[in-house]
């Protein structure tokens, strides 16, 4: 296992930027450990996959957790406001970082992470592929 940490400033696209930097590593399968920061925008998408909510305040990243890799990711975050109430969701592209957000994620060099349509859920899922085989 390698664990990559790297720091994203203000303006950068969470998402985009998670994405981009486990592609340039050539990342085949990982998982967020830990996620700090700041947003100015917040894009998530509700629990049962139809409502996309955007937000345009100040939140703190409570949580960032998923698996990254093969040029994917799937995130879920939680954030606090001012006031310290907290939302959450699946994170969408448009989540912009204020001041810094400091990332960091552990890679699998064994593994591979793919997506693979179920027929039980409708969505595309994760499956696990052993290198080692």
């Amino acid at each position: 296992m390698k664990i990559h940490a790297f720091r994203l400033t203000r303006g950068a696209d969470l998402k985009k930027e998670i994405i981009r930097f486990t592609s340039e590593k050539g990342m085949r399968a990982g998982c967020v450990l830990t996620c700090v920061g700041q947003l100015t925008r917040a894009t998530l998408r509700m629990p049962g996959g139809k409502i996309i909510r955007d937000f345009e305040e100040e939140f703190e990243i409570v949580s960032l957790v998923g698996t990254v890799g093969n040029k994917d990711a799937h995130l879920h975050m939680s954030l606090s406001n001012i006031k310290g109430d907290c939302i959450g969701g699946h994170l969408k592209d448009g989540c912009l970082v204020g001041i810094t957000a400091e990332v960091v994620i552990a890679e699998f060099e064994d593994r591979s992470f793919l997506r693979e349509f179920d027929k039980g859920t409708g969505y595309e899922e994760l499956a696990v592929k052993d290198l080692k085989k």
